[in-house]
């Protein structure tokens, strides 16, 4: 037989639980309707990320399994170019996400570059290891060529100069196919030239020397650039450490280029002289920002600041010298814009070159106007923009 005191007792527990359950199921009923009203409300013109997007393609085929979107930033200076990537996204609104950051990094990209184009950028929903394959490329190809030359595709991550070449069997509108189709062949070795470039710039300005012997740098992500990159430093002199998420690549290219390796995510906070982020965008957050012990940054990948204002202005306070991605990356669209343009690798090389020149002007800009050097680039690159619509216009 119960007591007073025990009743009263799970009297109490029994209204605490009432109370527990109640709680949670208002969160639950809160967090259905704020997620409701997002999916509801302004979904593409209503993202950070859309900010002035032209158009935004959602290609699907059933019997391909095809699921694609294509983002068109800016055509004012011309045709928007950008690579196709394809990822196996988090979901859907993360691969909208990706293209729309990705299509708008092309436009500043060609702008500051000097080159007549536009930008623009693709993503392929899926893992490239195991469900990509020829039928899905060509249909993708059919969805680029339906846009009648307004975009011109080429390859990103998760691609290869051979998907490119059965692209360009249903559309003209593809660079970076093989050479002996008579294109440019594999852009990355000219992105990684140009992120040397861009690297060995920031060094001369941070440290007064472009010498890489005996400097500290960390390179995170090595695919075809990273890897490359890793060949130009090690060259030089550079004290190297890799990092990526395939173990059996890093110790392969450990033992070929005879570099440290650091495993796992926390990296950021490695005493290192420079880090190259040469993978996935927005690895500069509000985690790894205040971790960081480089003295510069210059790396492959696209959007490296998660938020280009707020972490382009800390890096800065903290003496971290910058080298825009937009800029320092874009040794790659200068190559296929060769092949659009009819110069050779050469060519594209000694344009690439000029990249080293480019970022030491942003760097004496954003000291001389008391910016960051991602807003001195954007400047640039958005004057030019500016100036050809009012052209255009007039």
């Amino acid at each position: 037989m119960l007591l007073f005191e025990d009743i009263v007792f799970l009297t109490f527990v029994f209204y605490e639980l009432y109370k527990i359950i109640k709680i949670n199921q208002k969160i639950l009923m809160t967090t259905k309707i704020i997620e409701t009203d997002i999916i509801k409300r302004n979904p593409v013109f209503g993202q950070l990320s859309f900010d002035g997007h032209e158009q935004i393609v959602f290609c699907n085929d059933e019997d391909t399994g095809l699921k694609a979107i294509i983002g068109i930033h800016n055509t004012v200076l011309g045709p928007a170019l950008g690579g196709t990537r394809m990822w196996s996204y988090e979901s859907e609104w993360h691969a909208l996400n990706d293209v729309l950051r990705l299509s708008r990094g092309m436009t500043y990209k060609s702008a500051i570059t000097g080159l007549n184009l536009g930008g623009g950028k693709a993503v392929i929903i899926g893992d490239a290891k195991t469900q990509k394959n020829d039928q899905l490329m060509r249909r993708f190809g059919e969805f680029v060529h339906s846009l009648s030359g307004r975009y011109i595709t080429a390859e990103d991550m998760g691609m290869e100069t051979r998907d490119m070449d059965i692209i360009r069997e249903v559309t003209p509108h593809v660079t970076g196919i093989s050479e002996s189709n008579g294109g440019s062949g594999n852009p990355s070795p000219v992105t990684a030239y140009g992120v040397y470039m861009g690297m060995k710039a920031a060094a001369n300005y941070k440290f007064g020397t472009d010498c890489l012997k005996g400097k500290k740098i960390l390179v995170q992500g090595v695919g075809h650039v990273g890897e490359t990159l890793v060949k130009y430093i090690t060259n030089e002199g550079a004290q190297v450490i890799i990092n990526d998420i395939n173990e059996v690549r890093l110790e392969e290219l450990s033992k070929k280029y005879n570099t440290n390796v650091i495993l796992g995510n926390d990296i950021y906070n490695t005493e290192i002289d420079i880090y190259a982020p040469c993978a996935l965008g927005a690895t500069i957050n509000d985690n790894t920002i205040h971790k960081l012990k480089a003295k510069v940054i210059a790396g492959a990948a696209n959007n490296q600041l998660a938020d280009e204002v707020k972490h382009g202005k800390l890096l800065k306070e903290k003496g971290i010298a910058y080298a825009p991605d937009f800029l320092i990356n874009a040794g790659g669209i200068i190559n296929v814009y060769g092949e659009l343009e009819g110069y050779t690798k050469e060519e594209s090389l000694k344009k690439t070159e000029n990249i080293y020149n480019t970022t030491l002007e942003i760097f004496k800009l954003s000291e001389k106007e008391n910016i960051t050097t991602h807003r001195a680039a954007f400047n640039i690159a958005q004057n030019r923009i500016d100036n050809r619509k009012k052209e255009r216009n007039s």
